[in-house]
């Protein structure tokens, strides 16, 4: 049984699991959709009642019968490699592709369907509040007025992007940057501003979940730092237990979200406790393991070679 990665061809983390894949004898597969058509090869029929369907990448071959379970890791756009990109060469090749996994019943780390919930910003704060973590209080808004009320309730505030950090340099985007209620507020009405109470942090705590497995890393930080992803602290990552109380709201918020895999990023202020900032289905591991040697590239590569039931999300779908 084959485990199929769905990955971009340059992608360190992934080398890594490929690597302890290798090390169990578990066959591995990697494709990068923006590959096919063109280095990968994809053919699937539906016929007398029966479903069969195959990859060829490389000149390796891939039945859907011997698919054991799908990492859907850093996919490029399907056809993105083709002879003649569009639009609607795309929107085909992700028909057939996914169509076909989809098909498979393999398991997925993160089924797509649960991967693209878990990325909406306002959709994880409600889990997290569900799941009991420490929430700052937040709002998304377009509403000027309401945005100043929110400031001036709060004092210090942060706005920061809901999608993360944009490509390129739009005239509209704005770091994530730390603000007062005197801050001019009119051009919230130009797009959603999501506002947030400052948590003054004493650290970064970066925990990863995979399947049941928890592995938490803590970063110092620098005196009044807003954003952990920037700026060298002068301090590594290093191992952290992690707390009964967030183990057990990160199993909740997994279970919720139908998760495999997810890394939590939080803030811990002066009083230790742990401010859910977000979850990102996705998220890099690789620089943390570098840092302090947790083995989360061997436990994604044992739940990927591994056998069991993937978990519900909150509409019921796995």
């Amino acid at each position: 049984m084959t485990v199929l990665i769905l990955t971009s061809e340059e992608d360190v983390t992934a080398d890594m699991v490929v690597a302890a894949l290798h090390a169990t004898g578990t066959p591995v597969m990697r494709l990068d959709p923006a590959d096919l058509p063109g280095k990968a090869v994809l053919s699937v029929d539906y016929a007398h009642g029966d479903f069969d369907g195959h990859l060829s990448v490389n000149g390796h071959v891939l039945s859907m019968g011997g698919l054991r379970s799908i990492w859907v890791r850093r996919p490029g756009e399907p056809a993105a490699n083709a002879a003649e990109p569009s639009p609607w060469l795309t929107a085909e090749t992700r028909q057939a592709l996914y169509g076909m996994l989809h098909s498979a019943g393999a398991r997925w780390m993160n089924h797509p369907r649960n991967a693209d919930q878990a990325r909406l910003k306002p959709w994880q704060l409600r889990v997290a509040h569900l799941s009991g973590f420490a929430v700052p209080p937040t709002v998304f808004t377009t509403a000027p007025r309401l945005a100043r009320e929110f400031a001036e309730e709060h004092r210090e505030v942060v706005v920061k992007s809901a999608s993360g950090p944009p490509p390129g340099e739009p005239s509209l985007a704005l770091p994530t940057t730390l603000i007062g209620p005197d801050a001019d507020f009119s051009a919230v009405a130009a797009g959603p501003a999501l506002l947030q109470r400052y948590v003054p942090k004493r650290a970064d705590i970066r925990l990863t979940c995979v399947g049941t497995r928890l592995f938490a890393a803590r970063k110092t930080a620098a005196p009044d730092q807003i954003d952990g992803r920037y700026g060298d602290t002068g301090h590594a990552w290093e191992p952290v237990q992690v707390p009964d109380r967030i183990g057990k709201s990160v199993h909740e918020y997994v279970t919720l979200a139908g998760l495999a895999y997810a890394a939590f990023d939080f803030a811990e202020d002066e009083d230790g406790i742990w401010w859910f900032l977000e979850c990102n289905q996705g998220g890099q591991f690789g620089f943390v393991e570098l840092e302090t040697g947790q083995p989360i590239a061997e436990a994604v590569a044992r739940w990927l070679a591994g056998r069991g039931a993937e978990r519900r999300g909150l509409d019921g779908h796995r």
